[in-house]
C-alpha cells in the first residue's frame, strides 16, 4: 500500500475526521482574532472577511460532523 492511499484511507477514519475537526476549530481562533481587531479598528471590509470565514468554518465543521456520524453508523460495534 501506497502512502498516498494510506493517506487517503486516514482522511475518511475516525481519526482523520477526528484530526480534520481539531485543525478546523483552531482555524476558527484566528477568524476571531480577525474579527476583534477588525472591530477594534472599525475595519468593515475586515470584519466582512471574518463573518465569511466564520461561515465557511461553521458549514465545514458540520460536514465533518455528518461524516463522523456516517462513520459512526457503518460500525458494527457501536449499534
Amino acid at each position: 500500500m501506497s502512502a498516498l492511499t494510506k493517506a487517503k484511507g486516514f482522511k475518511k477514519s475516525k481519526t482523520g475526521t477526528y484530526l480534520s475537526i481539531g485543525t478546523t476549530a483552531f482555524g476558527a481562533l484566528g477568524v476571531i482574532k480577525q474579527a476583534r481587531k477588525a472591530r477594534f479598528e472599525h475595519d468593515t471590509l475586515q470584519l466582512i472577511d471574518a463573518v465569511v470565514s466564520a461561515a465557511a468554518i461553521a458549514t465545514g465543521l458540520a460536514l465533518l460532523l455528518r461524516e463522523l456520524k456516517r462513520l459512526g453508523d457503518d460500525d458494527v460495534l457501536l449499534g
